[in-house]
C-alpha cells in the first residue's frame, strides 16, 4: 500500500522481498500492481538460517549499491536487521572496524517497528538474543517508525533506542474497503455451517499459537452455557493450524476454521459476527481490529503490544488483561447480553478507526518522514561556477 502510494507521488520504489510460501496468503498480486519494480530476494527467509543470512545480506548489499536509492526503509525483524546492515555498510566511514563501501554516504535508513520480536513467553536467552539484536540494529538507522505508542515505550523501556529517534505512524487501513456489509451475513453464517440465529465470536488472522484461538477454545463451554448458541469462525490460516484443529474443543463442534481467504471478502467474514476478538500475546497493532471496526463491529482484545491504541485504552473496545481467559468471557458476554452498549461501542470504534488509522493519513506521514529526512541529508557542495543539477525523482527501496 505505501508502495503504491509513493509511486503515486511520482518516486522510483523498489522492494526486496523473499520467497513466498505457506498457508498464511501474500500480497504479492497487490505489489505488483503498485508500480514498483519488484526484487526477490531468494535468501530472504523468515526462519533462522546463518548461510542464508550471510548471503540475503550481500545481496542486499550488492541491491543497494547499485541503485543508490536516497531511502532504504526496512520491514519486518530479521529481515530488518539484515537491511539495516546491508545500507549502513554503504554510509560509513568504518564498519565492524574495517574500511567500508563509503559509497552512499546520504542515503538514510528507516526501519518501521511492526511488533515486537521479544515478549514474556520466550526464554531470557532468546528474549535477550533478540533485545542486543534490535539494540545492534537502531544503531544503524537514522530514524525508527513505530506502527504504535506501545512500541516506543517497549524499545525505550529495553534501552534499544531513544525516544527522539521514533516517529509514530499507525498501520493505515483502506477505509472505504471495510464499509459494513450487513447483506453478506446470512450467506456466510450459510456457507460455514452457522446457524442465522447464533452469536458469532470471531477472529481474524493467521493461526499462530501467540494469537489466542486456544484461549477462545478455552473459554467456547462457558460462553454456550451462559449464552446458548455460540459459535467461533476463525478466519485465516496458517502453520498452526494442527494445533488449533486439535484443541479438545473443536471435536464438539461450533467452531470454524475458513482457511485462507482472498482479501477482498474479509469485509463478509465480517459481516457474519457479532463481535471480533483478538486475545493475542504478541501484537504491533493489529489491522485485523482496525478492519473489524471499521465495519462496525465491537472488538475484544487482550492489551497487548499496541491494541491498545486500537482501542483508544478502552474507550473504543474491550481490553482484558493478557491471559486472563476469566475477563475474556466475561467480556464477551457482556456485549452479546447488552446490545445497546455493544452497538454504542462498535460506533466509537468505527469513528477511532476513520480518524486515526486510515490508509491516507499514514501515506502522508512518511512522504513528511522521507522528505524530511532526505533534506537534512549532509550533500557534497557544487563549485561555485556549476549550476546544482535539477533532482531527479528519488529512489526509495523498501
Amino acid at each position: 500500500m505505501s508502495c503504491a502510494a509513493q509511486v503515486a507521488a511520482g518516486h522510483e520504489v523498489h522492494l526486496a522481498y523473499g520467497p513466498i510460501f505457506g498457508p498464511e496468503g501474500s500480497m504479492i498480486e497487490e505489489a505488483r500492481a503498485s508500480g514498483a519494480t519488484l526484487h526477490e530476494i531468494p535468501t530472504m527467509v523468515r526462519e533462522l538460517a546463518p548461510v542464508k543470512d550471510w548471503r540475503c545480506h550481500g545481496a542486499l548489499r550488492a541491491l543497494v549499491r547499485e541503485l543508490k536509492p536516497d531511502i532504504v526503509h526496512s520491514h519486518s525483524s530479521k529481515a530488518g536487521v539484515l537491511a539495516r546492515s546491508a545500507a549502513w555498510a554503504q554510509t560509513q566511514t568504518n564498519f565492524w572496524g574495517w574500511a567500508a563501501d563509503q559509497t552512499l554516504p546520504d542515503t538514510r535508513i528507516i526501519h518501521t517497528v511492526h511488533g515486537l520480536p521479544f515478549h514474556e513467553r520466550q526464554s531470557k536467552l532468546i528474549h535477550r538474543l533478540y533485545v542486543g539484536l534490535e539494540r545492534w540494529a537502531a544503531k544503524r538507522c537514522h530514524h525508527l517508525i513505530a506502527i504504535t505508542p506501545q512500541m516506543v515505550e517497549a524499545f525505550v523501556d529495553q534501552r534499544i533506542a531513544p525516544t527522539e529517534l521514533f516517529t509514530t505512524i499507525p498501520s493505515g487501513v483502506d477505509v472505504e474497503a471495510f464499509t459494513p456489509r450487513p447483506e453478506a451475513r446470512d450467506a456466510v453464517r450459510a456457507r460455514y455451517g452457522i446457524p442465522a440465529d447464533a452469536y458469532v465470536v470471531g477472529h481474524v488472522g493467521r493461526l499462530d499459537p501467540l494469537k489466542g484461538h486456544a484461549d477462545l477454545l478455552d473459554v467456547l463451554p462457558r460462553l454456550r452455557e451462559a449464552r446458548g448458541e455460540v459459535w467461533l469462525l476463525f478466519v485465516g490460516d496458517g502453520f498452526g493450524r494442527d494445533a488449533v484443529e486439535g484443541h479438545a474443543n473443536m471435536a464438539a463442534g461450533h467452531a470454524v476454521i475458513t482457511g485462507r481467504v482472498d482479501l477482498d471478502t474479509v469485509p463478509d467474514h465480517l459481516a457474519a459476527m457479532d463481535v471480533m476478538t483478538l486475545p493475542s500475546y504478541q501484537e504491533g497493532q493489529s489491522r485485523t481490529l482496525v478492519e473489524a471496526q471499521l465495519t462496525g463491529l465491537p472488538v475484544v482484545a487482550y492489551a497487548t503490544g499496541g491494541i491498545p491504541a486500537v482501542c483508544g485504552g478502552g474507550a473504543v473496545g474491550r481490553l482484558v488483561a493478557t491471559g486472563d481467559r476469566d475477563a475474556l468471557a466475561q467480556a464477551i458476554l457482556e456485549l452479546a447480553s447488552d446490545a445497546d452498549t455493544a452497538a454504542k461501542l462498535a460506533a466509537a470504534g468505527q469513528a477511532h478507526a476513520r480518524e486515526h488509522f486510515g490508509a491516507q493519513r499514514m501515506d502522508s506521514e512518511l512522504l513528511k518522514l522521507y522528505s524530511r529526512l532526505v533534506a537534512f541529508a549532509p550533500h557534497p557542495p557544487h563549485p561555485p561556477d556549476s549550476p546544482k543539477p535539477p533532482a531527479p525523482p528519488s529512489p526509495s527501496l523498501s
